[in-house]
């Protein structure tokens, strides 16, 4: 595929054909449609596959980003109008060429904002490094996880429920198959990557049996991996609401009668869904239906039935600085399981004892375990730019701001070349990052990205974590 003779490309996709935009070196399609619009009956349904069209439609806009609270200046977050109409993605590719790996990305923001259309996630920059880039818009909170027991008691047998957002990313990857081909990408080299809430992401569709098979590489940001996940019905675990229940106490509180119907829950103005709010730490949105997720991700990396790709995984080494643990149900969990003082160890900031609790250590252990299956694995820690959560992502789409330093901007190159190549060839080593440690042949290594550069070097505080994982044994 070669793009390289019209300004204003034309491409035949799997639906029907669109129009895009050539910039420089990419072309452009923004707004792309791969599922029908979920709403009305389609409100808490699984995606479906949009009405194919004939006549060339534009995809020079984005799209509607997914209902969400107002932003809280996160850059990952865009400044589109939001609606329920949301699904679809954006598609930066090389003008010429073709048979690209492609990267897919999956937005953070705890599964209640966030957008692929954001400025941080422009695909341009990485696209030029012969990949092809998408970023996906999905339905978030409750419209993206949720279920009530009207919405159960209409539903066919056998069909998936609760995680609608999880649902999306498939369509998306399903659309990524059938339709990358066109704009010059490779349906055989798909690489998945998310952070936060995104990485958490990525790592269920790893464990997914429908998710199999649509990606072949994966990349996992700042996303947990401990977290417990809430059946749909019936018991779980100690202390963690079933779905269905947590869906009838929002109606309740939303002053919706407790006979509610299925209808009626349908016909809520999805502003109101905001309130009271989504939990992400909380649970609402980690689903275990049976289906679509069957175990919580640690236990399935550990039995090995994950799929057996080359993996990158990381955390930042400050995630919560300059935040209060007490406003995070993880932080009062642990509280109730590390001996007084244990904060000392980690010179008594509360907050750095978090972010190894929710992001470091199970970094580490998912890394570990998915090395046994003898499957390239690359660990990180990330302390650039202060190493807050979310910082790596201006690094790996090399979109820092024009005034970071000379030394981030080169770190952001370098960052992004190894994802790119990482994309092509399953191995991001090469270039200034050749001694990336592989964890099959170094198991308590990784790479350290510092202001100072990257480097191959052990874990940092690696005792701290043992004593982390030593509380799930």
């Amino acid at each position: 595929m070669s793009f390289a003779d019209a300004d204003d490309p034309i491409i035949q996709t799997r639906d029907g054909p669109v129009v895009g935009r050539v910039a420089g070196e990419v072309a452009v399609f923004r707004g792309l449609r791969y599922a029908a619009p979920p709403v009305g009956p389609l409100r808490w349904r699984p995606p479906q596959r949009p009405r194919p069209w004939t006549q060339p439609r534009p995809a020079l806009a984005f799209g509607l980003k997914a209902v969400q609270p107002p932003s809280d200046a996160d850059p990952g977050v865009g400044e589109e109008a939001m609606g329920e109409d949301c699904l679809t993605l954006n598609l930066w590719a090389p003008r010429a060429g073709g048979g690209w790996p492609v990267m897919v990305w999956i937005h953070g923001g705890g599964f209640v904002s966030g957008s692929g259309s954001a400025g941080l996630y422009d695909g341009a920059r990485l696209a030029r490094r012969g990949v092809v880039v998408v970023t996906v818009n999905y339905r978030l909170g409750r419209l993206g996880f949720f279920d009530h027991t009207a919405l159960a008691a209409e539903r066919a047998d056998g069909e998936p429920a609760g995680a609608y957002g999880l649902m999306d990313m498939i369509a998306a990857l399903e659309w990524v198959r059938d339709s990358i081909g066109a704009f010059g990408g490779d349906p055989g080299r798909v690489t998945l990557f998310g952070q936060s809430a995104g990485g958490a992401a990525v790592a269920r569709l790893m464990i997914a049996p429908a998710a199999r098979g649509l990606f072949h590489r994966a990349v996992i940001q700042s996303g947990l991996g401990r977290e417990r996940c809430a059946p749909l019905e019936g018991p779980g675990e100690a202390g963690v609401a079933p779905i269905r229940a947590r869906g009838a106490d929002w109606a309740v509180r939303a002053g919706l009668p407790p006979d509610v119907s299925a209808e009626t829950l349908r016909a809520v103005a999805p502003e109101r869904l905001l309130t009271p709010g989504f939990s992400f730490y909380g649970g609402d949105g980690f689903i275990q239906d049976g289906r679509l997720v069957r175990e919580d991700v640690m236990s399935a990396f550990a039995a090995g039935r994950q799929a057996p790709i080359p993996l990158i995984i990381g955390s930042n080494g400050a995630e919560f600085a300059g935040q209060d643990p007490d406003a995070y149900p993880p932080w009062r969990a642990l509280q109730a399981r590390v001996a007084p003082g244990a904060v000392s160890s980690w010179g008594g900031d509360g907050a750095a004892l978090l972010g190894d609790w929710v992001f470091g250590e199970p970094a580490r252990a998912l890394a570990r375990l998915h090395a046994r299956t003898g499957a390239p694995t690359f660990l990180y820690r990330f302390d650039a730019a202060g190493g807050r959560h979310g910082a790596e992502r201006g690094f790996v789409f090399d979109n820092l701001e024009p005034e970071a330093p000379e030394g981030h901007q080169a770190l952001a190159e370098r960052l992004a070349d190894a994802w790119a190549r990482f994309a092509a060839v399953g191995d991001p080593r090469g270039g200034g990052l050749a001694d990336w440690p592989d964890l099959r042949e170094a198991p308590d290594a990784l790479l350290h990205v510092t202001d100072d550069g990257a480097r191959a070097a052990p874990v940092p505080f690696a005792s701290r974590l043992d004593r982390l994982e030593a509380l799930h044994r």
